[in-house]
C-alpha cells in the first residue's frame, strides 16, 4: 500500500505511489543533456561535501552530464569564488575516476560588485578559465556581473569573449541568461532588443574558430529561443535553459531541437531520464508520458521570484535521501515559504519524481512539524 500523507487545507489525504523508473539509465544519445547540480549545506551553514558529491553520483546514475558550480549551486548567492575553487577541483576528479561528463563555470565572481575595467574583468574571466581547464573539465562561460556593469556597447562584448575563446584549450559552452534568473544582468549582450542580442551571439560563435560548442540560453521564451537556434552556425548546439518549455523545446520540430541544460533536471531526475531513454528509442508518446507531469512541478519550483528556484531543487533532493537535512547556503532554504513546499510535495508526487515514497512522507510530515527552520 502507497504511504498517504494528510497535507494542511487538502481534504483528503495524499497518497505517493512507487514511480517505478529504472535506478539509472545510460546517457541519452540523441541530445546533450546536462543537470545544473545544487549544493548541499550543513545546518551550520557549511557545505556538506559527502551529500554534495552524491548528488552528482546521482545525476551522473540517471546518464546526465553535471553542470557545476552554475547558478544553481548558488554562484553570486551564497557561494563564494573560494568554495567554487574547491567545488569544481572536487567534482572534476570525481568525473574523471567515472569517466562521466562535467562542465564547470568559469566567471568574474571573484571580483567585488560594481563596474570595473574590462581589462581586469578579462583577467578574473582568465583565472577561472584557466582553473577550470586544468580541473579537467569542460568550460562553461557564464555571464558575468561584472561585465554587464562595465561594458559599454556590443563591441565591448564581442571583443571580450573573442579574446576569452582565443585562451580556451576546446570548445566552450556560452552562458546567456535572462533577468528573470539574475536581475543584475539586464542588458547583456549591450541591448535589451532580444533579436539584437541574438544576432550578436550568433556573429560571435560564428567568428570563434569552432571554440563555441553551443549556447545556453534561460530567457524563459520558447519563440525566442527557436529564433537563436535558427541562427547559430552548424555544428553549434543551443543547450536549452528554459525550465518552463523544456518539454518542446527538446523534443523539437521540423525545424529542429534543443539540447538541454537545466536546473530542473536536478529536481525531476527520474523522470526526465526515462523521457529521454523513450526519445532515443523513437518512442515520442512515451517521452511526453514521462515528461508531461515533470512540467507543473518545474513551472512551480521556478516561479518567481525565478531566482529562488534553487530552494525546491534542494528540497527534493533532501525528500529523495540525497541529503540529511533541508538546508541551503546562506538559509536559502528559508526564501521559499510552506505553501510554495507543499505544492512542490503534490506536484512532485504527481510528476513521479518522490523515489523513495515512505521517507519522502517521512520527511515531509517532519517538515510541517518542525517548520523551515
Amino acid at each position: 500500500m502507497s504511504p498517504a500523507i494528510s497535507l494542511p487545507g487538502r481534504p483528503v489525504p495524499l497518497s505517493v505511489a512507487e514511480p517505478g523508473w529504472e535506478r539509472g539509465y545510460p546517457p541519452p544519445v540523441s541530445r546533450s543533456v546536462y543537470a545544473a547540480a545544487h549544493v548541499a549545506a550543513t545546518p551550520g551553514g557549511g557545505i556538506d561535501w559527502e551529500s554534495t558529491a552524491g548528488f552528482r553520483d546521482f545525476l551522473w546514475d540517471y546518464g546526465f552530464g553535471v553542470a557545476e558550480a552554475m547558478d544553481t549551486a548558488q554562484r553570486g548567492m551564497g557561494l563564494s569564488w573560494v568554495q567554487a575553487r574547491e567545488l569544481i577541483a572536487r567534482s572534476a576528479a570525481r568525473a574523471a575516476e567515472r569517466g562521466a561528463a562535467i562542465a564547470c563555470g568559469a566567471g568574474t565572481d571573484q571580483l567585488p560588485p560594481g563596474g570595473h575595467p574590462l581589462p581586469d574583468v578579462v583577467r578574473a574571466y582568465e583565472e577561472q578559465l584557466e582553473l577550470v581547464q586544468s580541473a579537467g573539465s569542460d568550460v562553461i562561460l557564464m555571464a558575468s556581473r561584472a561585465l554587464a556593469a562595465s561594458a559599454r556597447s556590443s563591441r565591448d562584448y564581442l571583443d571580450v569573449y573573442l579574446h576569452l575563446l582565443r585562451q580556451a584549450d576546446r570548445p566552450v559552452i556560452l552562458h546567456w541568461l535572462g533577468t528573470a534568473f539574475d536581475p543584475a544582468l539586464a542588458g547583456y549582450w549591450g541591448t535589451t532588443e532580444f533579436a539584437a542580442a541574438a544576432e550578436l551571439v550568433a556573429r560571435l560563435a560564428g567568428r570563434a574558430d569552432g571554440k563555441v560548442a553551443g549556447i545556453k540560453l534561460s530567457v524563459l521564451d520558447a519563440g525566442h529561443e527557436a529564433a537563436l537556434r535558427r541562427l547559430l552556425p552548424p555544428g553549434v548546439r543551443l543547450y536549452t535553459g528554459d525550465d518552463l518549455h523544456y518539454d518542446e523545446l527538446i523534443r523539437g520540430d521540423a525545424d529542429g531541437h534543443s539540447d538541454a541544460l537545466l536546473g530542473a533536471f536536478a529536481a525531476v531526475t527520474a523522470p526526465a531520464a526515462a523521457a529521454l531513454h523513450a526519445l532515443d528509442a523513437g518512442d515520442l508518446a512515451g517521452y511526453q508520458a514521462a515528461i508531461g507531469p515533470t512540467m507543473p512541478l518545474s513551472r512551480a519550483i521556478f516561479e518567481e521570484p525565478t531566482f529562488h528556484y534553487k530552494v525546491g531543487v534542494a528540497f527534493l533532493a533532501w525528500l529523495n535521501g540525497l541529503q540529511p537535512h533541508f538546508a541551503m547556503l546562506g538559509g536559502l532554504q528559508r526564501m521559499r515559504g510552506r505553501d510554495h513546499l507543499i505544492r512542490v510535495f503534490e506536484l512532485a508526487a504527481a510528476a513521479g519524481a518522490l523515489l523513495h515514497p515512505a521517507l519522502a512522507v517521512q520527511r515531509m510530515e517532519q517538515y510541517l512539524t518542525e517548520g523551515s527552520s
